[in-house]
């Protein structure tokens, strides 16, 4: 098959599933065996790529777009069972873990209590982790420090936003910085130590993974958090204020999820300066990202043509504006630094002619959902029948209801229509719209977990435009139908996947 679809070679499907939707020890999933028996799940049925969202460290509220730093992973999905069996924490040590993470407990605490055990190990003095370690850093120089110091500054400051600290370490002060280095030293070593039990434990699992013929595609938010590493570090690259306020922030008008729009509340960025500086920034962002996956699917891709200017001032979205972004400049940049660049761009809710003809210029393949294909008529792009084959159809998306449950909120009319587009087939939902999925000319399906499981809406991972109540579904072996990795493969052979 030809080639000439960017990152997509071949026809393949793959499985949605956050890494902290995985089963696990606590109360959340990691990179531990069930992150394995994962693999071993998607290989027996067929699929050939394992989709995740942002691994960042993220803020209150767990939400992985909103993470506080753009190349660090999340702590929290180093897996305690590892570190057992890497000999960097005792039984005793995982089992006080194990209790001190049931429900009710501060899972965060335990975990943080555990990974101090493993530290304090390793400063006894393991000599080969240390060169490991020492190398890693080193590989990291572009991001770990300004990462490892707003972590113990902010822990030092109960947890304050860097906008809410002291001037001089608001505003980094070099004498501030240096004196801070100095008073966090075994804070900062302890954050070096936390990064690289993530990258060492992420790296096994994907040479796991693609050494089964898996492909891991990542996701990158379009947007940096305001409370994050890289706007303290770089604020010239972002609007705002002489305080470090936002001036104006990020977000979308309103649309299918929102009828006032989005306010997402990441500041924007200094287009301009970042230009100037021939996108440095966005080539550190990119390479390490491309580390951690096979692929990345650019989240809000529309945003590289044009974004939603909020002021920041403003409760809701309504009173934005559309701004141009330099996204051609930016790609053909990030090109000469780094190819191929496998991407997928996200290119969901309001879009314009000029942000087709951004992507198709740049050969990224673009998205379709089958939830959003039934409204309006026959002309509607995620239909079936009008499906690229330089793209990715999904069923949905984390942000959108489970199949089921989509399917249970429809009008009576509604669910008849889309039984007679799908041929009034005698599949019921989910499948049904599964196999329509899989019959789709488009080279990728993507089908999340949930709707494999046929699950209903009380297993959404995300209600955009909700704060509570998002990020911390998990699902349970006992709960996957028997015979589930056979149907999927039977549909990928019948359908060339």
């Amino acid at each position: 098959m030809s080639s000439g679809c960017g990152c997509l070679t071949s026809r393949e499907f793959g499985i949605l599933l956050h890494v902290t939707s995985l089963p696990g020890v606590g109360a959340r999933g990691d990179l531990g065996p069930d992150a394995y028996r994962f693999v071993d799940f998607l290989t027996s049925s067929g699929a050939r790529v394992w989709q995740v969202l942002p691994l960042v460290p993220t803020h209150q509220g767990d939400s992985p777009y909103l993470g506080e730093s753009a190349h660090a992973g999340h702590p929290l999905l180093v897996s305690p069972q590892r570190l057992r069996d890497d000999d960097l924490v005792t039984n005793d040590e995982l089992d006080e873990f194990i209790h001190g993470a049931k429900p009710g407990r501060d899972y965060r605490s335990a975990h943080h209590q555990l990974l101090m055990h493993a530290f304090s190990r390793y400063q006894k003095g393991n000599t080969d982790l240390r060169e490991d370690i020492a190398e890693f850093a080193s590989d990291n120089e572009y991001w770990l420090p300004d990462y490892t110091l707003y972590r113990a500054i902010k822990q030092r400051h109960n947890n304050a936003p860097w906008f809410a600290w002291p001037a001089p370490l608001r505003d980094r002060d070099a004498q501030a910085l240096a004196a801070a280095r100095t008073g966090c030293r075994n804070e900062i070593q302890f954050g070096v130590f936390a990064q690289y039990l993530f990258w060492m434990q992420w790296h096994t699992l994907k040479a796991y993974a693609n050494q089964h013929g898996i492909r891991i595609m990542g996701d990158m938010p379009m947007f940096v958090a305001h409370d994050s590493a890289e706007v303290w570090a770089f604020p010239d690259y972002f609007q705002l204020d002489d305080t470090g306020n936002a001036v104006r922030v990020a977000g979308v008008p309103p649309d299918y999820f929102s009828s006032s729009g989005q306010r997402w509340g990441n500041p924007l960025y200094e287009w301009r300066r970042m230009q100037q500086d021939d996108f440095t920034w966005w080539i550190n962002r990119f390479r390490s990202q491309l580390k951690l996956f096979d692929i990345l699917r650019i989240d809000h891709f529309r945003g590289y043509e044009s974004y939603w200017s909020i002021p920041a001032r403003c409760e809701d979205a309504t009173q934005g504006r559309w701004c141009k972004s330099p996204g051609d400049a930016l790609f053909a940049t990030l090109s000469q630094a780094m190819d191929p660049l496998p991407l997928i761009a996200e290119d969901l809710g309001e879009i314009t002619a000029a942000v087709h003809e951004l992507r198709q210029r740049l050969g990224f393949p673009g998205m379709q959902v089958l939830q959003f294909a039934f409204d309006g008529g026959a002309e509607n792009l995620h239909l079936p029948h009008n499906h690229a084959e330089c793209s990715v159809v999904y069923t949905g998306t984390h942000d959108n209801n489970t199949t089921l449950g989509w399917f249970h909120q429809l009008a009576p009319a509604q669910q008849q229509r889309v039984y007679e587009y799908l041929g009034d087939p005698q599949t019921t939902m989910p499948w049904a719209l599964i196999r329509a999925a899989m019959a789709s000319v488009a080279r990728l399906v993507i089908l999340p977990l949930q709707d494999i499981m046929e699950l209903d809406d009380t297993h959404r991972m995300n209600m955009p435009g909700t704060a509570n109540g998002n990020w911390s579904w998990q699902f349970d072996w006992s709960s996957l139908p028997f015979g589930t990795a056979d149907r999927l493969a039977h549909l990928a052979s019948v359908y060339g996947r």
